[in-house]
């Protein structure tokens, strides 16, 4: 795979060497900063192709980072949390972020986080799905409802795509885990739900009454387009 442009925001410094040092002898190409301050104005300046964000930074943390990022632009985010802090997992991804990794982090799983990232955003077919005014250009990695491009990441287009291949019918959390994020452990699957969230955010009319993604309890998600 090709070498990706990584920005690593870690205020622990000997956590920061040991992680760019790690990353860097996969093949990546890291930049890495100790405040999410640092890290937006190095956004700004040069878009990196994935961030992977501490949630506990000084200053400005990980996911105000994370959701500040998500208001300009659609840049896959990892966030690096503390074993067993779900609120903070249930936040980061409510914010925006595509995946999370728990400390201490094992670098070949970071590492195969990144690139099932950066496969999802590289992967779109050539050709265009119409369902009444959602249309979607797999090609152009492009979605517009009514005219109107609707801006998403590329966890959140790969998701919707999964789940349009397959209308009508229902595709369980552990399914939908395994296509999209490459991940098999079921305790993941909230990435699955906060994903549907910000999708149906993006797309839906009215979010809390869907018409294209249906939830069926006990199941998982059916795409059924009006």
């Amino acid at each position: 795979m090709r070498v990706a442009g990584i920005l690593l925001v870690e205020d622990d410094p000997s956590v920061r060497t040991a992680l760019e040092l790690a990353l860097t002898r996969q093949g990546h190409s890291v930049t890495s900063y100790a405040t999410g301050e640092e890290a937006l104005d190095h956004i700004r300046a040069r878009r990196p192709e994935i961030a992977i964000l501490d949630v506990m930074l000084p200053g400005i943390d990980g996911i105000e980072v994370c959701r500040r990022v998500r208001k300009l632009d659609q840049l896959p985010v990892i966030l690096l949390t503390a074993r067993g802090d779900d609120l903070d997992v249930v936040v980061g991804l409510e914010a925006g972020a595509d995946d999370y990794v728990v400390k201490p982090v094992e670098p070949r799983v970071l590492d195969a986080r990144i690139r099932a990232i950066l496969r999802r955003a590289e992967s779109a077919a050539s050709d265009r799905i119409t369902f009444g005014d959602l249309v979607i250009d797999r090609g152009a990695l492009k979605v517009t409802l009514a005219g109107k491009e609707i801006h998403l990441t590329p966890t959140e287009l790969r998701l919707l795509l999964e789940l349009v291949r397959h209308p009508g019918q229902v595709l369980n959390r552990r399914y939908l885990l395994r296509a999209v994020w490459d991940h098999t452990h079921i305790a993941d699957s909230r990435l699955v739900d906060a994903c549907v969230q910000r999708i149906r955010a993006k797309i839906e009319p009215r979010p809390a009454e869907p018409v294209f993604i249906h939830t069926v309890r006990g199941f998982g998600y059916r795409f059924s387009p009006p």
